[in-house]
Formats: C-alpha cells, structure tokens, sequence
C-alpha cells in the first residue's frame, strides 16, 4: 500500500450483507480506504435461505465471496466484532481493533427467542447457510427415519413439521414443505406415504403475514389450507423440548421444529451508548448517522428509521437503499457540504405460498395474488441476486423444480443419527452421534 493512500480517510464497513456490500460499492472510486469486517467470507441472500432449507437451491446459488465481489480496491477482514468504541474511534474486535475515521455499521439481526434462548437447541431459525443446511438435514433425515420406524406413534412425531411465525419466511417454509411432502417426495419411499406429513404453521397474531393487507393474508391462508398445511392463529407458543412443542396445556409431539417468529438486533448496537428500541435496533438521525455523531452511520436490520410515522422495513431493497445513501453522505461530508436524509423508495414485498401462488404490494398501492404475483417475486428476487452465475443457476433449477415437481439439492450432509427408542434418553428424539451438533438460529411467542 502506498504512502499517499496511508493517508486517505479511513471507512470502516461492518457487515457483508447488503447494506454493508452497497455502501462499499458506492465508495469503490471515492478518496478514501475501504475495509469490510465480517465473521463471514461470503455476502448470502437470506430472502433464499428457505429454499436451501427445503432443497431447492444449493448454497452456493444464493452466496458469494466478499472478497470475489469487491476487488483488490477493498480490505476485507474475517473477523468478530465485540463492539464499537465510539469516543476513540476504534471498532474492537475478537482478536485485536480497528481504528476508523468514519465508521458504516450494517451488523444485521439476529435470532430472537423472546427471552427463550433455551429453545434455541430444538427450534432451528434461517439466519445462515450452516442454519439452512441444518433446517434441510433434519427436515430430509426426518422421512428416512419414519420410512425405518415400525411404531406409528413414534412415524407420525417424526413426520410432523411445525414452523413458528407466520410472517412472509414462515409461510414461504410451510409452502415448500408442503410441496416436498404432497408432490417431490410421493414416490420415493416404500413404507410411509409422505403426502401424509402434518405441517402446522402457528402464529401469535390474528391472521397470517400480518404487515399485509388483511383480504392478502385470508388468501395466503386459503392457498396454504388447499396444500395441506394446518394452520393456527391466536397462538401462542409457551415451551418447547426434544418432544415438541407446547401451546398451554397442549402438546404437540415433533422432531422438526422451526423457527420464524422473532429478530433481535445485532449486539453490537449495545456497545455505541445511544438510544435503542425495543428489539435493540439504533434509533439513527434523518441522514442515517447515529445520533450527535456525523462519523458514524447505522443502517439495514440494525437501524430504526421513521418515515411517514412508520417504521421502514427490514427488508433487503431497504439495506441496498440505505448503503448508498450512507456512502453519498459520507461523500458530501468529504466535500464539505451538508448530507441529505434519506427516503426510502418501497417498491414493493412479496411472499411466494407455494408453486405459482403468491401475493404482494408494490409500490404500497398495488396489490397482486396468484401466478401474476408469484411472477413479479421471482423477477424481483432473481434481479437482486448478486452475479450473472447465480441469477442463471437460480433460473435453471427454479424452471426444473417447476416444471418436474423435483428439487435438486435433496442431499442430507453431516453425521448419520441414531435412532433413540421411546423411554430411553430424549424420550425417542432424533439425535445425532457426538459432535454433530450444528449453529442455530431465527423466529410467535407468548
């Protein structure tokens, strides 16, 4: 590295996801040094965990290199961030610090099991590709046990999926599960019928994908009602074990359990001293900065950010949106003119409920269900997947899965489990051998 750039302000980025990824981009020819920190070497496009969870994609489609995407003009580190020291301008880390001129905090969301943490073992979330893979291994492990199960009782807990949380990666789970066990998987065993799977889909609120209009969220019941799926609102989970899951006095025997009820700011926000709201999110500045600080901006899951009285979605075009206006602003800093509050452009949401069926609002006017909708959420996904590569692997493998009713990816990685009989330890739940424990993590609650 050359003496003049030694010298250039330095911008620290942490987190890789896409505000992290657009905020470096947008900064690639500004005069500056650039260095991304995250615990992870690759950018993963979490709105397609589900279908790694189910099959579909593999993880490679929907994650890509950090360091493939930015180029040789970005640092970036492997790193744990523990904190952020604000007054001494440093980022500290796991195994040393950063010292930063101007910091961009894109941190993300975590895994929230309401005070719950406990549950976290036997009720897996979709946060990261070791969380989808784990999500795919049991959910496949589940069908080749209950094909070997001679008890009934012990088939049926074995074939009964519940998915916690019926926003827009608990419907879309319930759908595709549903679709594995009624269409991919029919003819492929020889002792159970896999049509027979009891998909439950449970949510703490009155209706399902609630951030919707309401006449939506009927018709996404209806259409996951006619896959098969059974499910449950005003519902309110209370415990969950090795044995299922419990809604007051009601038990419901499972051996797959997943979690989508509740996201949790990421615990760096707690390190910065300013004021957080109720699920830890930064409560930043109209230009994105963190509040009396102008080297400091907070944005994507991390930061809470008002506009038109509502709080803007945490969702991936709003962290794409946020990054740029971060690096813009960090520009006009440079310049020495006044930054400009950001305005987010919704452009829409959508939740696919299964094979040609979604609904959606675009443009918070226009609202859409069926194949007309399922069409515009697959060209809104396949236009933000990040290179040429996975926006084709993606189109290959979601035409063969439409057109054969098969996914592609059905591979069951890791340990083989052992089959624990009723009235032994875990009372006849699904374990694996020794060292096969794997990262779990996302997730309605009462």
């Amino acid at each position: 590295m050359t003496g003049s750039r030694e010298t250039l302000p330095h911008v620290v980025i942490l987190g890789g996801g896409f505000g992290g990824l657009y905020a470096a981009r947008s900064l690639r020819n500004a005069p500056v040094r650039v260095t991304v920190v995250d615990r992870q070497n690759h950018h993963l496009f979490q709105p397609l965990l589900y279908q790694v969870a189910t099959a579909t994609l593999s993880p490679g489609e929907i994650a890509s290199p950090i360091r493939g995407l930015l180029g040789r003009e970005v640092t970036v580190l492997l790193a744990e961030v523990t904190g952020v020291d604000v007054a001494g301008k440093r980022v500290l880390l796991a195994d040393g610090e950063l010292t930063y001129d101007f910091l961009i905090i894109a941190t993300g969301a975590t895994h929230s099991y309401f005070g719950h943490d406990e549950w976290a073992k036997h009720a897996l979330g979709l946060k990261t590709v070791d969380d989808a893979l784990e999500v795919r291994r049991r959910v496949l492990l589940a069908f080749e046990m209950a094909e070997r199960e001679t008890d009934p009782v012990r088939r049926r807990e074995l074939l009964t999926f519940v998915i916690i949380g019926a926003g827009p990666t608990g419907v879309e789970m319930a759908g595709a599960l549903a679709e594995i066990s009624r269409h991919t998987l029919t003819r492929d065993f020889h002792n159970i019928d896999p049509s027979q799977a009891r998909i439950l889909l449970l949510e703490g609120l009155p209706r399902v994908l609630p951030v919707y209009p309401e006449h939506l969220s009927e018709k996404a019941r209806r259409s996951l009602e006619k896959l098969g799926v059974e499910v449950r609102t005003d519902t309110r989970v209370t415990h969950i074990d090795e044995t299922g899951v419990y809604i007051g006095e009601e038990h419901i025997r499972a051996r797959s359990i997943i979690w989508a009820a509740g996201v949790a700011a990421s615990p760096v926000a707690r390190s910065l001293g300013v004021e957080l709201d109720r699920a830890g999110r930064v409560k930043v500045a109209p230009e994105l900065t963190l509040p009396g600080r102008q080297d400091v901006f907070v944005i994507g899951d991390l930061a809470h950010f008002i506009q038109d009285g509502e709080p803007i979605p945490g969702v991936a075009p709003a962290a794409m949106q946020q990054g740029k206006q971060a690096a813009r602003n960090l520009r006009l800093q440079l310049q020495g003119k006044p930054m400009e509050a950001f305005r987010y452009w919704d452009r829409g949401t959508y939740a696919v409920i299964g094979r040609g069926k979604a609904v959606g609002v675009a443009f918070r006017r226009f609202e859409s269900s069926g194949f007309s909708a399922w069409l515009a959420w697959l060209g809104i996904h396949v236009l933000f997947l990040i290179g040429f590569r996975s926006k084709l692997a993606v189109l290959i493998n979601w035409a063969y899965s439409f057109i054969a009713f098969k996914r592609s990816a059905r591979l069951i990685t890791g340990p083989l489990p052992e089959l624990v009989r009723p009235g032994r330890a875990g009372e006849g739940s699904l374990r694996s051998h020794p060292g096969a424990e794997s990262p779990v993590g996302d997730a309605a609650v009462g």
